[in-house]
């Protein structure tokens, strides 16, 4: 892993591209109840067959993270809770960078690490949908 720190710039990059991402589905999740505004809004395959999708959850966890209930967000779906937290991140990082010209690092990974970082991924993502299945369909094993 190579850290590389470039000079103090304000050139927008990939972190504030994400900043501006997760500041816009931050105070959508604010100000406007997506959920109830839209009448068909849920997750078809937990309609249909009563079991959670990948992404069953999120929109709770975003609502949930924009009002600061950080703990109701990690109760409907943790791993969405960890990505909408890096958004926020994100969202600090780019004004930090846009506003004060602070360098963002680079990280540089070779391709075992890249591969290591795939695998860790899809062990996360395997362990939140077995979380989020247990808490939907067998809310009696969590208690």
């Amino acid at each position: 892993m190579k850290f590389h720190l470039p000079p103090a710039n304000r050139k927008p990059g990939l972190v504030d591209y994400l900043g501006l991402i997760g500041l816009i589905g931050l105070l959508i999740a604010r100000y406007i109840p997506v959920a109830k505004l839209i009448p068909f809004w849920g997750c078809m395959l937990r309609q249909t067959t009563g079991w959670p999708c990948l992404g069953c959850g999120l929109t709770r966890v975003a609502d949930r993270v924009a009002h600061f209930n950080i703990l109701g967000a990690l109760d409907a779906n943790p791993l969405g809770t960890v990505a909408a937290l890096l958004f926020a991140l994100m969202v600090v990082l780019s004004v930090l960078h846009l506003v004060f010209a602070m360098p963002i690092p680079r990280v540089e990974l070779s391709p075992d690490e890249w591969s290591r970082v795939r695998i860790a991924l899809a062990v996360l993502v395997a362990v939140n949908y077995a979380y989020v299945v247990v808490r939907t369909r067998f809310p009696h094993l969590l208690m």
